[in-house]
């Protein structure tokens, strides 16, 4: 419920499609959309989809076993997703991963529905976080919600951003309940030992967060998740915004210090200053502030006129107090 509402995930009138692959994550993310419905305090449309992208009959009928356990009204549609990706010999993993999605997107945009919800959690985030960090050499993670590119309207949605999975794994062992994991070709002989093993990249990453939260510092993985909302553009060389690169460099030069009184007058050299003033624009220069206003009011009487001229920019006192203007 805390991530549906700090990231705005469900609005009302939405047509949701629950999409559950048949592992413990969407079994659970469809169970607890059975309870939201509910109990929401707006009305939203909900729609339980399983597409079989051509599972075997053991890993098929885990998936029909469960729903019926769980009271999950699915609806279950084909398609031989398995057998295009298996047939190729580069990246079949990322072309299924592909195929797989908009398959969602089609058939649920087919069932009328504005949004498909994937079951990723909390762990996936710091995992594919740290992934991208390491094995491709960027900085981006998994977020709660994006607009699809190539079906219009549609949206994917990630209701159990903040879940931890060791709480999923509780709740599957509390109701001694057994989950298919995979279960694509390439994995089939351990589908439905539901482990939590294997020799992927996923696992050897979740592993060394392991290792990480024991041995080194203990909040490893909220630092991981926070990192991706905590980016200071001011410090980093480059970054990508809609597919274009920019580089540090492109305002480098352009960035300048303005010494100001509150009414305007620049300061000169014969201004003196305090050591402590001193020290705060050396800080504020440090993360590369364009514009810093020194004045000699006093808070109070600076107050009034930001809210006035509504500035944006840091202000320093004579004696070096920086004014936080979310105090205003």
């Amino acid at each position: 419920v805390k991530a549906i509402k700090e990231y705005q995930l469900i609005q009302p009138n939405d047509h949701v499609c629950v999409c559950i692959s048949g592992g413990k994550d969407s079994m659970l993310m469809a169970r607890l959309f059975m309870q939201l419905k509910k109990h929401s305090d707006f009305n939203f449309e909900v729609e339980y989809l399983v597409m079989n992208p051509g599972y075997n009959e053991i890993n098929l009928q885990t998936i029909m076993n469960n729903l019926q356990k769980l009271s999950i009204p699915a609806k279950v549609v084909e398609s031989n997703i398995f057998e295009i990706a298996n047939s190729q010999d580069k990246s079949p993993c990322f072309l299924c991963a592909k195929m797989r999605r908009g398959a969602l997107y089609n058939f649920a945009k087919k069932m009328g529905c504005n949004k498909i919800a994937l079951g990723h959690h909390y762990d996936d985030v710091i995992e594919t976080t740290l992934m991208n960090l390491l094995n491709s050499g960027s900085f981006q993670t998994m977020l709660p919600k994006l607009k699809s590119t190539n079906f219009e309207g549609m949206e994917l949605i990630r209701p159990m951003y903040l879940i931890r999975e060791k709480d999923i794994i509780s709740w599957k062992n509390y109701h001694h309940l057994q989950f298919i994991q995979c279960a694509c070709r390439f994995t089939e002989n351990c589908a439905i030992c539901d482990n939590g093993g294997g020799g992927s990249q996923r696992y050897a990453t979740k592993q060394l967060i392991k290792e990480l939260v024991k041995n080194y510092n203990p909040q490893v993985e909220k630092n991981i998740f926070k990192s991706a909302d905590n980016v200071t553009l001011d410090m980093i060389l480059g970054y990508k915004e809609k597919g274009v690169h920019h580089n540090y460099l492109e305002n480098y030069d352009k960035k300048k210090i303005v010494f100001s009184d509150i009414d305007g007058t620049l300061l000169t050299s014969e201004h003196k200053l305090s050591k402590n003033t001193l020290f705060a624009i050396n800080k504020l220069q440090e993360k590369n502030i364009d514009f810093v206003i020194i004045s000699a009011r006093s808070p109070s009487g600076i107050y009034p006129i930001l809210l006035k001229n509504n500035f944006s920019c840091p202000i320093i006192s004579y004696s070096g107090a920086l004014i936080d203007r979310k105090s205003v």
